[in-house]
Parts: structure tokens; C-alpha cells; sequence
């Protein structure tokens, strides 16, 4: 019985560790937003805009990523059972 609640708690953990998905989600789409009015404000100044914009979608992915390995580290490798 304790071991069925320690992965039930492991399989809830990993959903909400996935879910952090969808903050980064909403954050990315943001800043692509923002940035294409950026370029379509000042033109010329293109290129500054997009890889500001990128390095911003790289860190913003990363909480992401982080989440979906904690989710796969709970679901396959947990060290509680």
C-alpha cells in the first residue's frame, strides 16, 4: 500500500512538473509577439531584435526542459520505490 501511494505521488509530481510547459508556452509566444512589432516598428534594426528575441526564447525554454526531466526522472528513475 505505501509503495502504490509513493507512485501515485510520483505520477501526480510528474504532471505538474510538465505543466511548467505551459508557463514557458505562454512566455515564448509573448516575446515572438513583441518582437515582430518591434520589427515591424524599426526595421533596421532587425537583427539586434531577433537575437535578443532568441536568446530570450532559449532561456524561457529552459524551465521547460527542466520540468520534463524531473517529470521523466519521477516517472523512470525514482529513488523513493
Amino acid at each position: 500500500m505505501e509503495q502504490a501511494l509513493m507512485v501515485l505521488g510520483s505520477a501526480i509530481g510528474a504532471g505538474i512538473a510538465v505543466c511548467s510547459g505551459i508557463g514557458s508556452g505562454i512566455g515564448q509566444g509573448y516575446a515572438a509577439g513583441k518582437g515582430a512589432e518591434a520589427v515591424g516598428n524599426q526595421p533596421e534594426a532587425k537583427g539586434d531584435i531577433i537575437s535578443t528575441m532568441l536568446l530570450g526564447a532559449a532561456v524561457a525554454e529552459s524551465t521547460g526542459i527542466y520540468g520534463l526531466v524531473i517529470s521523466i526522472i519521477l516517472l523512470f528513475a525514482n529513488p523513493w520505490v
